[in-house]
């Protein structure tokens, strides 16, 4: 969502980082082009007012202009007035999810929102959270009887999350289908009750005095408003309304994966006072994450955030096959079947495009990326080539000739260079293997895994954000 604010501030704060010294005159320029790269990201002109205000009185002090590293300084003034911007650190719910469920179950938390903001399936992502994460018995229950089939899309969702939903009453109001989902968590022994609100094409009152009659009738603990991250300064004056008539507790920011520009982000906490504590990073069930100011304010500056991506990586990884496979490669083995395995692995952590902007300093490697043509769909035509083998194929390379590239090439869909790159970066690893099994554990450590080809493991030599790893890209 931040790539092209990224950017912009990258080059800015690289030209400050270069310089030995700074003047009071170069921290000015800097910061018109700090607040030009916000208002281009759709950040609201007054709080773009105020935070350049800020970072200008702490930023051209003499103890930061005449310290060791002055630009250094700058920057780290810029990260700190962004997180305190976001939310400030720490920022953080009493779960995991970032709500307070603080409360005597079952615990109503209600989403309100435009029409076609992802309020519905934001509904389902919470609940497999809540779920999955905080081991809560949820029930999900839809308000919206204006939209056609809106009660069945929960019910289907339900049905795929493996949540509960509350039974279809035909013609019942919002208000009472509200109060009978209390009931029923109270009676059957739910933790959290989720109530997905209708929405508008636009806000009206009516929109609000059915919102705001629902509140009043199930006090929820948390009123999260979901909002569409693309839809840039007019996400802060849905947020405002909302906020001043139903007073919103929370934000809940969707496709946040997309091309929008970030200003959304940045504008809504600081205009409402009301932190954004989710973010939907995919369409599916499992694309939400919990948000935290200090690690998108490390992303917006092209410093990564290794603690999500080490977050994202034990979710995803079993420990078993992880031991096995370090097992295997100690003895210098590694065969298809596990490259294959690395590649499902990186997929299941969302892919390269996603795993990229969490490493620090990627700007340039996500370009060199897009150059060299490498994306995810790569990938998954790299794990269809591997599963077009036989088993034997699989274990022992080596009998794979002309004809049978031939065959395995037209049972992926693919052409036969794409299988002879694949085999190529297959034996680069295997050399590596050879290496690391002279090496013993140490050397393994240092070599990282090398699903994705060439020495240093997935991204590159030398570690993650390295570089691109070799193989990658290049015509055999």
């Amino acid at each position: 969502m931040f790539e092209s604010l990224q950017s912009r501030l990258s080059d800015v704060f690289g030209k400050l980082t270069r310089r030995g010294a700074l003047s009071e005159a170069d921290v000015q320029a800097a910061l018109r082009e700090v607040r030009v790269a916000l208002l281009e990201a759709d950040v609201a002109l007054p709080v773009v007012k105020d935070f350049v205000e800020r970072v200008r009185d702490k930023a051209v002090g003499q103890e930061v202009l005449r310290s060791v590293t002055p630009g250094q300084q700058v920057v780290k003034i810029v990260n700190d007035e962004l997180v305190e911007m976001l939310g400030g650190a720490g920022a953080q719910g009493d779960s995991g999810t970032g709500l307070d469920l603080a409360a005597t179950p079952p615990v109503p938390v209600m989403l309100v929102g435009l029409q076609g903001s992802g309020k519905t399936t934001s509904c389902g992502k919470i609940a497999v959270r809540l779920k999955d994460r905080e081991r809560k018995k949820v029930l999900m229950a839809s308000l919206d009887v204006r939209r056609p089939a809106a009660q069945q899309q929960l019910a289907v969702l339900g049905q795929q999350a493996g949540v509960a939903t509350l039974p279809i009453v035909p013609g019942e109001p919002p208000v009472a289908i509200a109060r009978r989902a209390m009931t029923t968590g109270a009676l059957e022994g739910y933790d959290v009750v989720l109530l997905d609100t209708a929405g508008r094409l636009a806000i009206d009152e009516a929109l609000m005095a059915e919102v705001a009659e629902v509140r009043e009738a199930v006090k929820p603990r948390e009123t999260l408003l979901v909002a569409d991250a693309m839809t840039g300064q007019d996400a802060v004056n849905v947020a405002q309304a909302f906020n001043e008539r139903v007073g919103v507790t929370g934000i809940v920011l969707t496709r946040v994966d997309g091309d929008a520009r970030g200003g959304a982000a940045l504008s809504m906490r600081a205009v409402t006072g009301r932190p954004i504590k989710l973010l939907g990073v995919g369409e599916k069930l499992d694309a939400l994450e919990a948000f935290h100011p200090d690690r998108v304010a490390s992303r917006i500056l092209g410093m990564g955030d290794i603690v999500s991506l080490v977050e994202r990586a034990a979710e995803t990884i079993e420990a078993e096959e992880a031991e096995k496979l370090a097992r295997k490669l100690e003895k210098g083995k590694f065969d298809l079947d596990d490259m294959a395995q690395q590649l499902r692995q990186l997929t299941k952590m969302g892919g390269l495009s996603q795993l990229m902007n969490l490493l620090p300093g990627t700007p340039k490697i996500q370009q060199q990326m897009k150059n060299a043509k490498i994306d995810d769909k790569m990938v998954k035509r790299q794990i269809a080539i591997i599963s077009s083998m036989t088993a034997q194929e699989r274990r022992h390379p080596e009998v794979i000739k002309a004809s049978r590239r031939q065959r395995i090439a037209a049972g992926s869909g693919t052409s036969v260079p794409e299988v002879n790159k694949l085999l190529k970066q297959f034996a680069d690893a295997s050399k590596m293997m050879k290496r690391v099994q002279k090496l013993g554990k140490k050397g393994l450590a240092r070599a990282g895994l090398p699903g994705l080809g060439g020495p240093g493991g997935g991204m590159g030599g030398g570690g993650m954000g390295g570089g691109l790893p070799p193989g990658f890209g290049k015509r055999r």
